[in-house]
């Protein structure tokens, strides 16, 4: 009884032996788990590659919003322009804000960049549900 709990009971205690662990180092040092080690190195390099696809298509993703978000702001800029202008000018030039050519250039650049800010707020939180 002394003897079978040194050694290592495997059916009341499962701890493998020395002689056991030898074996499996042997066995994995001469190659002979390579088809298990192989099958587990292509379910990993599937893993990977899904996970490399993914991250592409978030990058194209993200620069595709980039572009859209410069796109916008470049054709606001050019909307804008000429009222920024003619109001700049008419301020400049000393005239007078109660002129209606005035301040409807003025409301113009006001309302318009409130109203595009209101409209992206709205789309950004519709998305974000």
């Amino acid at each position: 009884m002394r003897t079978a709990e040194l050694v290592g009971d495997t059916a009341a205690n499962p701890v493998p032996t020395a002689s056991a662990q030898n074996a499996d180092v042997l066995a994995a040092l001469a190659g002979r788990h390579a088809g298990r080690e192989r099958a587990v190195a292509e379910n990993t390099r599937r893993v990977v590659m899904a996970s490399l696809g993914v991250m592409k298509d978030q990058r194209a993703d993200r620069r595709r919003s980039r572009s859209l978000v410069l796109a916008t702001l470049l054709l606001v800029v050019i909307a804008l322009g000429p009222f920024i202008w003619r109001v700049a000018d008419d301020i400049i030039g000393g005239e007078h804000l109660s002129d209606m050519a005035t301040q409807f250039s003025l409301w113009a650049c006001i309302l318009c960049p409130a109203v595009l800010a209101a409209v992206v707020v709205a789309g950004w939180s519709r998305s974000r549900s």
